[in-house]
């Protein structure tokens, strides 16, 4: 759906008069600590398509510096909107291309129509901030929903008539616009807090005319009320748009979104705790030649139960230039299983984990399976039912087990143990041979762990495979009546009563034509 409004850019048009703020007010020396991204692992700094360059905890000092809702990089500083109707302009310290201090603050009233400092909460609640190519900069206001243009931040506001206010018609007081992204071709993109609506979240700017799109949440913020929060773009048209999420169970959350100039979108990133986080309410994009950088800022809203932070991240150079790509396509080669309760297609990761499944392709080959079974089915209590993994193979059949293979596990693979994965058996590492699990159901605790403190986690198990068809077969296998008393050990009480038989393996490929 397109609403039929004037371009935006003949806003940016009508904004004639090209200036640079001078601001008044006495510099601020603040208070920052420095704080790692991953406080469990302090060397881990990447995420997504996203590198971590530095960041720090700004102290709310005397001038109660707190309520950050807007960012914006320009003329080698970081400009910001507060909730309490301030401004705010940031003199980083940048060592490299690393963010390592702020040296000063300045902050003053963001003045009405009347060069008067607005007194209530629901005229002053400055929400997001940016500037216009000529020079001005456009400030959102929440509450009393509406967007004010400045020729300087320190003078007095004059109004703006732009059909984008008409996005938070009849909106929530708290929940107006809370994103503004200008380009060199004028204000292209323009949120409000919400996801998952009738209405769109967004328009944008085409030229011709407004454009409404609805820009949904990434997981896991799509299940934890995740809202656009900021947004902003870089010179090549690439438009980031952060999105923030909070639940009493979770915590905050985090995501960034990269949308081409061709719509094309990808997630850059999305994280929760125990990584470093707080209430993220600003993005400022910076270019320095061919890197670009994403500065987020948070939003204390005056508590000391929150945090004002001020990262930084790199963009890839592929995320940064061509955002949206298709996903790389893995090699596989697809096997039928069949059983006496039905077949299972697998698909075999033989691209990503290649000895795993090279090694269950001979088996397949060579009719190994044939007479094999699905022997064990172990039951995980909790959650969403059924759950755990049915077990199968060779079973310890000397005439059907070739040499055990290397292990190769999840950390390098990349692959993990999800619904309907397929996971070698084995003692300790390197003994698989031609024993397979299925999972029902995410079991991640059986991924490597390479930080454990027990060593026997650290290897996890090896995924090779995943279930395309037939988890059905999977389900009534793992249903099938156990006999308690069979089994050793840990295995005692998972152990079918009636193992199902594996009839044969086949490559799907390879199935007989019709005659």
């Amino acid at each position: 759906m397109t609403y039929k409004f004037a371009p935006l850019a003949a806003l940016a048009a009508a904004l004639a008069l090209i200036c640079i703020p001078s601001l008044a007010s006495e510099p601020i020396m603040p208070q920052t600590v420095t704080v790692a991204f991953d406080l469990t692992d302090p060397a881990n700094e990447t995420i997504g398509e996203l590198t971590y360059r530095g960041g720090i905890e700004l102290e709310p000092g005397e001038e109660k510096i707190g309520g950050i809702s807007g960012l914006e990089w320009s003329d080698g500083k970081l400009y910001a909107v507060m909730d309490d109707g301030r401004w705010l302009v940031m003199t980083t310290r940048e060592f490299g291309d690393r963010l390592t201090d702020i040296l000063e603050l300045e902050t003053g009233p963001l003045l009405d129509t009347e060069g008067k400092r607005p007194r209530r909460k629901d005229s002053a609640d400055a929400e997001a901030i940016a500037r216009t190519p000529s020079g001005e900069w456009l400030v959102a206001f929440e509450r009393d929903h509406r967007i004010w243009r400045y020729t300087a931040l320190d003078q007095p506001a004059q109004p703006v008539d732009t059909p984008i206010v008409g996005l938070v018609d009849g909106a929530e007081s708290n929940g107006g616009l809370e994103t503004l992204a200008t380009t060199v071709d004028g204000l292209p993109l323009a949120c409000g807090e919400w996801a998952g609506a009738q209405k769109p979240n967004c328009l944008r700017d085409t030229g011709s005319g407004l454009e409404s799109l609805d820009i949904a949440p990434p997981a896991p913020l799509d299940t934890l009320g995740g809202a656009p929060t900021d947004a902003d773009c870089a010179s090549n048209g690439v438009c980031y748009v952060l999105f923030r999420s909070y639940s009493r169970e979770a915590g905050n959350g985090v995501a960034i979104v990269a949308i081409g100039p061709d719509g094309n979108r990808e997630t850059l990133a999305s994280w929760t705790q125990p990584l470093t986080i707080d209430n993220f309410e600003g993005l400022a994009v910076r270019e320095e030649g061919k890197r670009t950088y994403l500065y987020l800022v948070s939003d204390d809203n005056f508590s000391s139960a929150q945090r004002t932070l001020v990262m930084k991240f790199e963009v890839s150079a592929r995320a940064a230039a061509t955002p949206g790509v298709p996903e790389k396509v893995y090699a596989t080669t697809n096997v039928i299983l069949q059983t006496t309760m039905g077949d299972i297609t697998i698909a075999l990761e033989t691209e990503r984990a290649p000895i795993t499944a090279a090694n269950f392709l001979r088996y397949v080959d060579e009719g190994r399976f044939a007479g094999a079974a699905c022997y064990r089915a172990m039951r995980v209590t909790g959650g969403e039912q059924p759950s755990g993994f049915v077990q199968c193979g060779a079973q310890n059949q000397p005439d059907r087990i070739l040499p055990p293979i290397a292990h190769e596990s999840t950390s390098e693979t990349g692959l993990t143990h999800t619904d309907g994965a397929l996971s070698m058996a084995r003692f300790a590492p390197g003994t698989a041979t031609g024993d397979f699990s299925i999972m029902i159901r995410n079991q991640h605790g059986l991924d490597a762990q390479p930080s454990a403190d027990d060593p026997e986690q650290r290897p996890g198990f090896a995924v090779f495979g995943y279930v395309i068809g037939g988890m059905d077969v999977v389900h009534a296998i793992h249903a099938t009546q156990i006999d308690p008393a069979k089994g050793e050990g840990f295995l005692k009480g998972q152990m079918l009563a009636e193992p199902v038989k594996i009839i044969g393996a086949r490559r799907a490929e390879a199935a007989t034509a019709p005659e």
